[in-house]
């Protein structure tokens, strides 16, 4: 699975023969704070005690993790969060930034010669320095974040393409540090600290 994630192709390599296959995926997952899936929530305790939680999310490997770019830790639904109004924002008007973001993007990379690329995810470490150049204040954020998280070379590359498309859904040319800040935020990697301390 590494490798579709990070290539966008399957390879198999049997005696002196290699195939490749295409295959860009989109990887969606769910998985439970611990076995019994109660370690994160409120008023509730693992019932497998405290290493629980460490030793069933360690199930998945830091390089796997280092190329899922959202990690969002979601809590508990409670029966009164299902009453509640619903967001300010519809579904008409976020397709509508996505489809704006999107066209912002292709343009880009048409104006630079790469014409079959479509979306920030797609562009290799070289483009990426064209196209996600932080300001000074996200640059400083970022930079500080690598050091202090220990982002990989890959996370740090993927760190600033998220921070690219949040920038491209607002609408803005440059890239700040509110982007980058989001953009750390979902790496997950700040939760994986507190978790360790």
């Amino acid at each position: 699975l590494r490798q579709p994630l990070e290539s966008g192709e399957s390879v198999i390599a049997r005696a002196n023969h290699r195939i490749s296959y295409p295959s860009r995926i989109q990887l969606v997952a769910a998985m439970n704070p611990c076995r019994c899936g109660h370690a994160s929530e409120a008023g509730r305790s693992c019932k497998r005690g405290p290493d629980c939680r460490e030793r069933y999310q360690a199930r998945v490997s830091g390089p796997m993790l280092d190329r899922i770019d959202l990690q969002i830790e979601m809590p508990a639904v409670l029966a009164s969060d299902l009453a509640l109004p619903p967001p300010a924002e519809s579904s008409a008007d976020v397709r509508r930034r996505v489809v704006l973001a999107r066209e912002r993007q292709a343009a880009r990379f048409l104006a630079l010669g790469a014409k079959k690329l479509r979306t920030n995810a797609e562009a290799s470490g070289t483009l990426l320095e064209l196209i996600a150049t932080p300001d000074e204040a996200g640059l400083a954020l970022l930079r500080q974040a690598a050091d202090t998280l220990h982002l990989s070379a890959r996370g740090y590359h993927r760190t600033l393409k998220v921070a690219r498309t949040l920038a491209d859904l607002e609408g803005a040319e440059t890239i700040g540090r509110q982007h980058i800040a989001e953009a750390l935020a979902y790496r997950g990697e700040t939760m994986r600290q507190k978790a360790a301390a």
